[in-house]
């Protein structure tokens, strides 16, 4: 379980998060949505042990990130809205490049595998003639090689095409709930939004997108 309890986070005086409590079970999907600098990407950074809060506490599978802060970081995986891939190299080479830096070992079959599962099927083709919707498929792949629980993504399908979205998409549903991953990611699709999240978590004081959702049915959270 992922345990967040009363984090503040601020840039030069500027109030970014504040007093920020929820919570989330293995196999969840968790929408973030908010107008631009809301907060999103922040709240990511610093569930990504990347930034740290001002204050409060949070928690991953009882592992505090304040006393575990090295233990918590192998079991996030983290994908930055831009793109993050080495564009000269293959999809093969991307993949075992980042399988040396992970803490968990795969091999060739392995690392192919993470990337048929989302219909990449490019495997000995350089990054650079990749359209942007493989090139997001390869980073997520690229996240998941050290089988993390906690998967954090900023806006994954922003910019590519319908169908490249529903199949990353379909695939984030697998891994929740057949991998038992919690998933939370950034986005301003609201049709993607109410297909895929288990809840949603608002951010900011406009109202707009928890109006827009009230009557999608789902658990929304507001903060």
């Amino acid at each position: 379980m992922l345990d967040v309890q009363s984090i503040t986070k601020s840039y030069t005086k500027n109030p970014i998060l504040h007093n920020l409590s929820f919570s989330v079970m293995p196999g969840e999907i968790i929408g973030l949505v908010g107008e631009n600098g809301a907060g999103k990407s922040t709240l990511l950074r610093i569930l990504a042990t990347i930034d740290k809060p001002d204050n409060g506490s949070i928690s991953l599978n009882n592992l505090s990130y304040e006393s575990n802060r090295k233990k918590v970081r192998k079991t996030i995986g983290y994908v930055p809205q831009d793109i993050a891939v080495w564009e000269e190299l293959t999809v093969k080479e991307n993949m075992h490049f980042f399988e040396r830096l992970s803490s968990e070992a795969k091999n060739d079959d392995q690392l192919k595998e993470l990337c048929l599962e989302m219909n990449l099927e490019k495997w000995n083709e350089s990054v650079k003639n990749l359209s942007g919707g493989m090139k997001r498929k390869l980073n997520i792949a690229i996240t998941l090689i050290h089988n993390p629980k906690l998967l954090l993504l900023d806006e994954p399908t922003v910019g590519i095409d319908l169908k490249s979205k529903k199949e990353i998409g379909s695939y984030l549903w697998k891994q929740a709930k057949e991998q038992k991953r919690i998933i939370m990611y950034t986005s301003h699709d609201m049709d993607e939004i109410n297909e895929l999240c288990d809840k949603v978590i608002c951010i900011g004081k406009d109202s707009f997108y928890e109006e827009i959702l009230s009557t999608s049915g789902k658990e929304i959270i507001s903060i």
